[in-house]
């Protein structure tokens, strides 16, 4: 039969797994890190996941489409109550504990390593907060690093953050196109390369394409790198 149903534009999807939360039938999963519609007798038309889509990737269309079914719906969400049942958000919200192993006995005092060193060039730190024009942009090499990475990558400050200024975002968490202000860091100072840090998680992504966006748009040639990190913090490339 003909009727309304939802219609997702993965190239508006930016992973994020708001929709596939929002949609009390389930519908909608994530496959690939994309929102996909995943049986049409699923939904019910209403739209509970247009307004929770940040990027507007969800809109309505009338098509040829199987009846919205609300038993298999129910049988659906008794299933879904069972023990270990999948994940069906986004994966950068998915739970993990990592066991880490510990050592069998304590060093003794003459081995006990002094207490790490912060490398952290400046303050503020959050992309929303620096100043554009701020000196210690001048003549310096940027890093952009998610939220996360700091948590995940046990190396973060020797490895990435030593002699780098360094600028954290969750693109996730902050409703704004950080593209837009790195654009003008790097138009307005003399930015000697550009790192980029972010996890593996899709919806990490954005902090990517928003630092690629503003290499583009400064005009600038400059040397840059990204560098992508596990959940259970490893460095993947």
């Amino acid at each position: 039969m003909i009727r309304k149903i939802i219609k997702i534009q993965e190239e508006k999807c930016n992973g994020c797994g708001a929709c596939a939360a929002a949609c009390h039938e389930g519908a909608i999963g994530m496959v690939n890190g994309k929102a996909k519609l995943l049986r049409d007798d699923y939904c019910d038309g209403l739209g509970d996941c247009l307004p929770a889509c940040p990027t507007g990737a969800i809109t309505f269309e009338e098509r040829e489409a199987a009846d919205y079914d609300e038993a298999a719906v129910a049988a659906k969400k008794q299933a879904a109550a069972l023990p270990k049942a999948p994940f069906a958000g986004c994966p950068g919200s998915a739970m993990h504990t990592f066991h880490r192993a510990a050592s069998s006995s304590a060093p003794a005092p003459s081995a006990v390593a002094a207490a790490p060193t912060s490398r952290l060039g400046q303050w503020p730190c959050q992309i929303q907060l620096v100043p554009v024009n701020a000196p210690y942009f001048q003549n310096a090499k940027l890093l952009i690093a998610a939220d996360c990475t700091a948590f995940a990558y046990a190396n973060l400050h020797e490895e990435f953050m030593k002699g780098k200024i360094t600028l954290v975002g969750c693109p996730k968490l902050d409703p704004v196109d950080y593209s837009e202000k790195l654009t003008q860091i790097l138009k307005q100072n003399d930015i000697q390369s550009v790192t980029i840090v972010r996890m593996e998680v899709p919806c990490c992504g954005g902090l990517e394409m928003a630092a690629k966006k503003a290499l583009q748009q400064s005009g600038k040639f400059l040397p840059w790198q990204v560098v992508t990190i596990s959940i259970d913090g490893k460095r993947l490339d």
